[in-house]
Formats: structure tokens, sequence, C-alpha cells
């Protein structure tokens, strides 16, 4: 089994920026700049949090993502977390931004790309032949303070320790788990019942 394999595979820092790369790609489909800047993001937010060997860490180690794009397909790739183990927790922010959380300790860092790395990509690779082959080229080589920032956070209340209960929604009727009901004049609904959702019955 491919995943049993990468188990065993050694920390972040004694393997190569190419071989990290190749798994991600692995796991991705295909090369992009999305892959490129994932894996930039994982090495940054390990290391600010201590944590080299991530795959290791089972529910210690929860990474926040805050866009569904290519780069969070690495950070899962090259970290092992998943939403499933819980330990992979989406938001739909639609910025290219991911906190890193050593779960024991509290000590959580997020790591956002900075919107100038476009532009400065292309400063890093004058003779690509267009812009995306300029970005990976340039995510790649780019020092880290030019393509990231790196900010020590607090995750609040609530969004590392949701308990494990479930209540019935008042409209529809189904289950509503870990507190992510709302409670709207005196009623517990879902998020679904309880504003604008993403699907509307066809009925």
């Amino acid at each position: 089994m491919a995943g049993a394999e990468t188990l065993h595979l050694p920390g972040l820092a004694a393997r190569s920026f190419d071989s990290l790369l190749e798994e991600a790609v692995r796991f991705h489909g295909h090369e992009c700049p999305g892959q490129v800047l994932g894996v930039r993001m994982v090495l940054a937010g390990c290391r600010a949090i201590g944590m080299d060997e991530p795959r290791g860490a089972g529910k210690d180690l929860v990474i926040f993502v805050e866009i569904d794009r290519c780069a969070t397909d690495a950070i899962q790739a090259l970290t092992g977390v998943s939403l499933g183990k819980r330990t992979l927790k989406y938001l739909d922010y639609g910025k290219l931004g991911a906190t890193f959380v050593h779960v024991p300790s509290g000590q959580a860092v997020r790591v956002a790309v900075r919107d100038s790395s476009r532009a400065r990509a292309l400063e890093w690779a004058p003779g690509a032949s267009s812009e995306r082959a300029a970005q990976l080229v340039g995510y790649r080589c780019m020092p880290e303070g030019e393509l990231l920032t790196l900010e020590s956070v607090r995750i609040n209340p609530g969004w590392l320790d949701r308990k494990r209960v479930r209540v019935s929604c008042a409209a529809c009727g189904e289950g509503i788990n870990y507190q992510r009901e709302v409670v709207v004049d005196g009623r517990v609904l879902c998020q679904g019942c309880s504003g604008p959702g993403y699907y509307s019955a066809c009925g």
C-alpha cells in the first residue's frame, strides 16, 4: 500500500525539496505552482511549531486551511492530516493561508502567501516561457520572507475541542454533530436551515 509506505519516510528536514514536491504531485495529480507553494508552506509551518515528522504526529497536529485549491492537497499529502481524522479543518475564506497547530502545547502559526509573490516570481525566473513557468521556478527559490508571512496565533475556544454531542434540527429533523447547530429565535437549527445554504430542494 502506497499510503503505508509514506509513513516510514524520514523527517522533512532530511528530505530534498524535489522528493517532497514529487510526493505532493503524486497525490494531487499534476505539477503546478500551487503544489510548490504548498510544499513551502508545510516546510515553514512545521518548522515553526517544531514538528519535523508531521506524519507521525497523529492528532497532535491540526492544520486549518483557508482555500480549496492545489496548495491544500500538498499540505495534506506531506503532513497526513485529513478531514476524516478531524486533523484537517477547512474554512472557506478564499485565502492562500494555513494555520499549523501543535495541539499539546497550543503553539500555532499561520502561514500565508504574500500577494506580491505572483509578481515577484517573474523576477526570479526572467527567462521563463510563461507566467506559470515563472511561478514554478520563482516560488521554489524565492526567499521565504518574500514568499510567505508567518504569524504566531492563538486558536479561539471551541475550534479544537468541540464536544461529541448530537442534536436534531427543529426544521429538517436531521442530526447535527459537534456543536455545529445555530439557535434562531429559540429554535435549534442546522446551518442549512438557518440561512442560505449550498443546495436547494428540487421538489
